[in-house]
């Protein structure tokens, strides 16, 4: 049998591997007959070149000797008998061989993954698609939709011929099924539940990172914020961080720092100069209460598919900082609340972090060894990561390192620096069969190079791969839809509205009211003195009346709420809670 001719089973005779109708028998989130592709073996006895069938087996998929021996090989490394994630099919020498499927194990999930390619190759779409059979398979996941196209995997997909082309060609039992999500956005910017975070928790390596800080300017807020934990001075918002700042450079405050190296006013005027312009440009709704709890991007929907939380970005997409930022600091605060559990049989979560670019983009030394370890810890922790970029060179080459599972889309190399791309591209992949510096400008739209870790670890043969089509609508939802699905969900009444409790901004105000009483006590006080000279000696003195005042009293107590408070913090100075 020639490649050219059709495989049985195959797109070519019009029938799914499995023998029965598209998606025949199929529930929405139900698991799918995986095709395991088996090598043909020689018949015992037989003369050289006789081939004998496959023993029959009830996931061997026919037609696999159409195969050459490169390509045999390649599917080979991707026949795991284990749970997991159908992506493609494999491509060789132009043609889609349907019998020999692309997959992931699902175990390896956590060892993290790049999804790379130029815009407009496919790689939201493959986002979509390995998060639906994630899903399915009852594992939450994380997805941040800067472009606002993502919403569509709550809804059913559409039916069409270009979807059912692409079903043929890859093997692919397609059903039309939405997935369970919820809907959140950063602060008040978006439609969906505001996701929150304290200055304290957040803590003052990340803080720097929004805030474009400098190397000095920021061990100057780690300063302030080791003021704020020891004093018991609750950082919730930007105006809290400002009083801490403007009291600490304060002829009342300055004292107060002097043994640890103390805060110039130059850099508090950088700081607070920050703090104003990120304030105005409508940032403080993202710092403040309720904080948003997580462990929240961890449930799974009453049917048992796993919960996709979809983060809505489009009203903040101009502020790229931001929200790769707020990405780190919902992985950091993840990192720290999970416990060590090894290797799983599946992920706690998947966490996609797209436009990875922008978090590596002027990041300080600190911050870069933060986001490597906690990368290379979380995996112990059940939890996977997959960096979401262009090129392989926009994520560091510690952080690449982690990173097990590669879906590289098409790249183009227009110019010089594109093809320098393209060279060092190629050099990130395992030795492969194909020429991979033709292949990865060739690749069309839902096409890419794939290479995973099997189910011992290896790194899988390096496999041209055509994508499945995700079987969730391929666009955003209609907006009333997505108003209706976060005001429906039961996190909105706990999010919805922000607080404004007590912290170090009413704190400080209170205490610089005291502390203006009090003088204007004493110097009234000193005034009287003067005048009562002759009165009796039992007259109580200045100070008497001073540590007897209601103010000192008060002022005393808040002194005594804030012994032993001091937060430790982590990796990123998060706050640990």
């Amino acid at each position: 049998m020639s490649d050219s001719e059709p495989i049985a089973g195959g797109p070519e005779s019009g029938a799914s591997p499995s023998g029965g109708a598209p998606g025949a028998g199929l529930t929405p989130g139900a698991q799918r007959p995986r095709g395991r592709f088996v090598p043909p073996t020689a018949a015992p006895g037989a003369g050289a070149g006789t081939v004998a069938a496959p023993e029959p087996h009830p996931e061997t998929v026919t037609g696999a000797p159409a195969l050459p021996a490169e390509a045999l090989e390649i599917a080979a490394g991707y026949a795991f008998t284990g749970p997991a994630l159908d992506l493609g099919a494999l491509l060789w020498d132009g043609q889609c061989h349907a019998d020999a499927q692309v997959r992931i194990p699902l175990p390896m999930l956590n060892r993290h993954g790049l999804v790379a390619g130029a815009t407009g190759t496919g790689k939201t779409k493959t986002l979509q698609l390995i998060a639906e059979q994630l899903s399915a398979q009852g594992v939450p996941v994380f997805l941040a939709d800067i472009k606002g196209d993502v919403s569509g995997i709550s809804a059913p997909g559409e039916d069409g011929e270009k979807v059912r082309e692409r079903a043929g060609q890859v093997g692919q039992e397609w059903t039309a099924t939405g997935f369970p999500c919820e809907f959140y956005a950063l602060g008040a910017a978006g439609g969906g539940i505001p996701l929150r975070a304290t200055i304290t928790s957040f803590g003052p390596v990340l803080l720097s990172k929004v805030l474009q800080l400098n190397q000095t300017q920021e061990q100057s807020l780690g300063l302030i914020f080791h003021y704020a934990d020891q004093k018991g001075l609750e950082l919730v918002d930007l105006k809290d961080l400002r009083a801490v700042v403007t009291f600490l450079t304060s002829d009342e405050g300055k004292p107060e720092l002097k043994g640890i190296g103390g805060l110039s006013t130059v850099t508090a005027g950088v700081i607070l100069r920050a703090l104003t312009a990120f304030e105005a440009q409508g940032m403080g709704d993202f710092f403040g209460e309720p904080e948003f709890d997580t462990s929240e991007l961890l449930r799974a929907a009453p049917d048992g598919r796993g919960l996709v939380s979809v983060l809505e970005l489009p009203a903040v997409q101009d502020k790229p900082q931001l929200f790769s930022t707020f990405l780190m600091w919902l992985l950091a605060d993840l990192f720290q609340r999970l416990p060590e559990v090894g290797d799983v049989e599946k992920p706690k979560l998947v966490f996609f972090f797209d436009e990875a670019h922008l978090l590596f983009n002027g990041a300080s030394k600190a911050f870069l060894e933060a986001i490597t370890q906690t990368v290379r810890l979380i995996r112990s922790k059940g939890v996977g990561v997959f960096f979401v970029t262009q090129t392989p060179k926009d994520v560091p080459g510690d952080v690449l390192a982690q990173l097990g599972n590669r879906v590289q889309h098409a790249l183009r190399a227009f110019t010089p620096d594109d093809q320098k791309a393209l060279k060092a591209t190629v050099k990130t992949f395992p030795n492969s069969a194909y020429d991979l510096e033709e292949l990865l400008t060739s690749l069309g739209t839902g096409e890419a190079v794939i290479t995973v870790l099997s189910e011992k670890g290896a790194p899988t043969p390096v496999a041209a791969t055509r994508l499945r089509a995700p079987e969730s609508l391929m666009g955003p939802v209609e907006a009333g839809a997505l108003d209706a699905a976060v005001k429906g969900s039961l996190l909105y009444p706990r999010y919805a509205d922000a607080v404004d409790r007590e912290s170090a901004y009413e704190k400080l105000t209170a205490q610089e009211a005291e502390v203006a009483a009090r003088k204007q006590a004493e110097a009234e006080a000193a005034e009287a003195a003067k005048s009562a000279k002759a009165r009796p000696a039992q007259d109580a003195s200045v100070v008497d009346q001073v540590v007897g005042s209601g103010i000192f009293k008060s002022l005393a107590r808040s002194v005594g709420t804030q012994l032993g408070r001091e937060i430790s913090r982590s990796i990123f100075g998060t706050r640990r809670r």
